[in-house]
C-alpha cells in the first residue's frame, strides 16, 4: 500500500498567548501542497519504520506505537518513508507522515483524533489534508473551500529549526497577541478565505508572527526572502516556525520561471501548488 503525506504551508501564522500546558494559541491558514512524502506499507514479521536520512524515532514510529497501544490489530507492518519534504523545515513533514498512518486505522481504532492531538500540534490538520483555518494550539481545524489558483516557491535551509526553540525565541522577544485580537483576526481570515479566493487576493492578512523569531535565530533567512521578492513573489514569508522561506505566485508556470531565475545558491528551490485531491 502506498500513501501520500502532503506538506502543509502556513499561509499565515498569528501567535497568541501561551496556554497552561505550554503550547501557544494560534490562528493560521493551513494549505496542503503537492509536495509530499511517499510512504509504502507492507506486511512484515514485526513493526518497523524506516526513514532514510532521519536518525532515531520519528512521529510516524510514535503513531504506529500509539495505535498498537490502543489495540490496532492489523498485521505487523514495514513502513518505508521516502522523504521529499525537507526535515525540520516548518512544512509539517513529520506530522504528515504520522497522520498518514493514523488514517489507515481510523475505522478500526477509537479516538484517532485525540491521538493525533497528543502526537503533535500539526497532526490533527493532517488527518484530512485540506485547506483550513486552524486555531487553538493546532487541534481546532475548520475546513474551508479550496483556495483559488496560486503556486509557491519554497527555499529550504540546509539545517532545520526545532519548533519549540523558535516558539521560545518568540517568547523571549515578546512577540504575540492577546486572545481578543487573535479571535478578531480569525474572523477576518474566515471571511477572506471562505469564498474560495486565492490568498493573493488578501495579501494584507498573510503574516507570520514567528518570522521575527526565526530570523533572529537564522539571519540568513532574510536573504532568501529578498531573493523571492526580487524574483517577483507577491508575498514572501517564513513557513511556520521556519527556516523555509516561501514566495507566492499567480500560478505554477510563473512560479517555475521565478524558481529558474533565482541565484545559484537557491538551486534547491521547490515549486509546489495547493493539493486539492483527497
Amino acid at each position: 500500500m502506498t500513501l501520500r503525506a502532503p506538506a502543509k504551508l502556513n499561509l499565515c501564522l498569528y501567535l497568541g498567548p501561551r496556554r497552561p500546558e505550554g503550547l501557544h494559541e494560534i490562528r493560521s491558514l493551513f494549505c496542503p501542497l503537492t509536495l509530499a512524502d511517499r510512504i509504502v506499507v507492507s506486511d512484515a514479521d514485526a513493526d518497523q519504520v524506516i526513514c532514510p536520512g532521519v536518525e532515531g524515532p520519528n512521529l510516524a514510529h510514535e503513531a504506529l506505537t500509539a495505535l498498537r497501544a490502543r489495540g490496532w490489530r492489523r498485521s505487523p507492518a514495514r513502513v518505508e518513508i521516502e522523504k521529499r519534504i525537507p526535515v525540520a523545515a516548518g512544512l509539517g513533514g513529520g506530522s504528515a507522515d504520522a497522520a498518514a498512518l493514523l488514517r489507515l486505522a481510523r475505522d478500526e481504532v477509537d479516538g484517532v483524533a485525540e491521538l493525533a492531538a497528543d502526537l503533535g500540534a500539526d497532526v490533527p490538520s493532517q488527518l484530512d489534508p485540506a485547506f483550513a483555518l486552524v486555531g487553538g494550539a493546532g487541534e481546532a481545524v475548520e475546513p474551508l473551500p479550496p483556495p483559488g489558483e496560486f503556486a509557491a516557491v519554497l527555499l529550504p535551509a540546509e539545517d532545520g529549526l526545532r519548533t519549540a526553540d523558535v516558539y521560545a525565541e518568540a517568547d523571549r522577544l515578546g512577540l504575540g497577541r492577546d486572545l481578543v485580537e487573535l479571535d478578531a483576526i480569525g474572523e477576518k481570515l474566515r471571511a477572506a478565505a471562505a469564498g474560495g479566493a486565492s490568498p493573493l487576493d488578501y495579501p494584507e492578512l498573510l503574516v507570520n508572527d514567528l518570522g521575527e523569531a526565526a530570523l533572529s535565530m537564522r539571519p540568513e533567512i532574510g536573504a532568501a526572502l529578498t531573493a523571492l521578492r526580487e524574483a517577483g513573489a507577491a508575498v514572501a514569508l517564513v513557513s511556520g516556525s521556519g527556516p523555509t522561506a516561501f514566495g507566492l505566485f499567480e500560478d505554477i508556470a510563473v512560479a517555475d520561471r521565478a524558481a529558474g531565475a533565482l541565484p545559484p545558491r537557491h538551486a534547491n528551490a521547490i515549486v509546489a501548488a495547493p493539493e486539492t485531491s483527497r
